[in-house]
């Protein structure tokens, strides 16, 4: 499962650590965490994640619905 990687996108920074820290105990090593809607955007060609976990509610401009469209 270490070669899965997971996008996190949630702007509550402690949802974010509780979330990771469940899918390191899980056996998923490789996840990136961003805060907004356009970091998903910018960082997700680089990550090419297997999987992205998306919060409705983001800073910035675009909410999750927006970002996952263009994802």
């Amino acid at each position: 499962m270490d070669s899965i990687k997971i996008l996190i996108v949630e702007d509550e920074g402690i949802v974010a650590l509780d979330i990771c820290d469940t899918l390191r105990k899980a056996g998923y090593g490789q996840t990136v965490t961003v805060s907004s809607g356009e970091e998903a955007l910018k960082r997700f060609t680089d990550v090419k994640p297997d999987l992205v976990l998306m919060d409705i509610y983001l800073r910035g401009e675009l909410d999750g619905f927006a970002a996952a469209r263009v994802i």
